[in-house]
């Protein structure tokens, strides 16, 4: 009985790692990351202006917020198949709008249900492993699900970096990224089939448990995070592309390095719990906010250069995928009861720092020009850095009680 026990939990180790893996990489790599990449071609395409790529963008990361919120609710009445398959079909139906979009109101609601996968498709990994995977493996099996954000921004860099070198159509790309979505969505039906609901799962006061005062650096930090890389993921490209791209390379490829790039660097996400140990949350959250910082205001202060490029978009990637494990890790250590639930509220001050942040960004950039609105853009995270203190970085369990 014991070996066969061993057996099914090594089984899952390995099929949940593997689901969450290729989840992850087709929703928050072109489901995310999708517009902001090819945003040069859909203004070509579609006449958009700034306003409106701003608004589109914003458009995404709602659709962002709705999965969280529907996720959970999904995760609590019917496991974690239901919302993860929903947020591969929505990718799927998503991307194969957008490759077959004629005008800028199908594009939006393309990209509104690619960006709404990335909010179905990671959370319920959280459930699915604690429940199912021993605790001892679950570090590596969450470790090898995040990895998965990394990966999935650099393929689709590599795919839009083959559109330019070969010549072909933005269409092309996002009709293979609805293949790899449908692939994901049949990989992970057959991973999850088995995994049940939680039987402990009830909905009765969970937001107000987890509004609390003592929370707000955590959501605080959530936002600010969202609004940066929203800003930075939706007018990056676009801009770098705008001032000639970078030296030995068609200008078009600029777009498709710099997620490259940042996919790669974001791998640096993997070693946050051990940075964090070596010097502590505090530090940990004014770097990863400076990095945040940094990464913006060069997208303003060296945008046609090697230099200004790789370390924008590594450090973006830094900034991104640690603040992500941070993230996970904070909302858990706060809320041991409700690992699941407290991770979705901090993504949802993510979200609503994502949604407003690209509309503002578009307004700004249209009236004080695309430059000062990166240099503003990158004072929130350095301000956030500065006024960190030791009390917003606790991390022992809160009581479960409302504001």
């Amino acid at each position: 009985m014991a070996g066969q026990t061993r057996r099914i939990v090594i089984t899952y180790f390995q099929s949940l790692s593997a689901a969450g893996f290729a989840a992850t990489a087709i929703s928050f790599g072109p489901g995310r990351i999708g517009f902001g990449l090819f945003v040069p071609e859909f203004r070509s395409a579609f006449s958009m202006s700034t306003p409106a790529i701003g608004l589109v963008s914003s458009l995404g990361f709602l659709g962002f917020l709705v999965g969280l919120v529907i996720a959970q609710a999904m995760l609590t009445r019917r496991g974690p198949a239901t919302p993860v398959l929903s947020g591969l079909l929505a990718a799927m139906l998503g991307m194969g709008i957008v490759a077959l979009a004629s005008d800028v109101f199908l594009l939006a609601i393309g990209v509104f249900f690619s960006a709404s996968s990335a909010g179905f498709a990671w959370t319920p990994f959280n459930d699915a492993v604690h429940r199912k995977i021993r605790e001892v493996d679950r570090p590596a099996a969450l470790s090898e699900i995040s990895t998965g954000t990394s990966v999935g921004v650099a393929m689709a860099g590599l795919a839009a970096l083959a559109m330019v070198l070969n010549g072909l159509s933005w269409r092309v790309c996002w009709a293979f990224f609805a293949i790899a979505a449908t692939a994901a969505l049949i990989a992970n039906w057959a991973a999850l089939r088995g995994v049940e609901k939680n039987p402990e799962a009830n909905l009765e006061r969970r937001w107000q448990d987890v509004l609390q005062i003592g929370a707000l650096p955590l959501f605080s930090i959530a936002f600010v995070y969202g609004t940066t890389s929203a800003i930075y993921i939706s007018f990056a490209a676009d801009h770098m592309l705008s001032r000639g791209g970078v030296p030995g390379v068609p200008a078009a490829a600029a777009p498709a390095l710099i997620f490259i790039f940042y996919g790669v660097f974001g791998l640096a996400g993997l070693f946050t719990g051990h940075v964090k140990d070596a010097i502590r949350l505090l530090w940990l959250l004014r770097l990863v906010m400076l990095a945040g910082a940094l990464s913006v205001a060069l997208v303003a202060a060296l945008p046609g250069s090697w230099t200004g490029l790789v370390l924008s978009a590594g450090l973006q990637g830094l900034h991104v995928m640690m603040t992500s494990a941070i993230l996970a890790f904070w909302s858990e250590r706060l809320f041991p009861s409700k690992p699941s639930f407290s991770f979705t509220a901090a993504l949802f001050a993510t979200a609503v720092g994502s949604i407003a942040g690209p509309a503002l960004a578009a307004v700004a950039a249209d009236a004080f020009g695309a430059g000062a609105m990166f240099i503003a853009t990158a004072t929130l995270p350095a301000a956030t850095a500065l006024l960190l203190r030791d009390r917003h970085a606790r991390e022992h369990p809160l009581r479960v009680a409302a504001f």
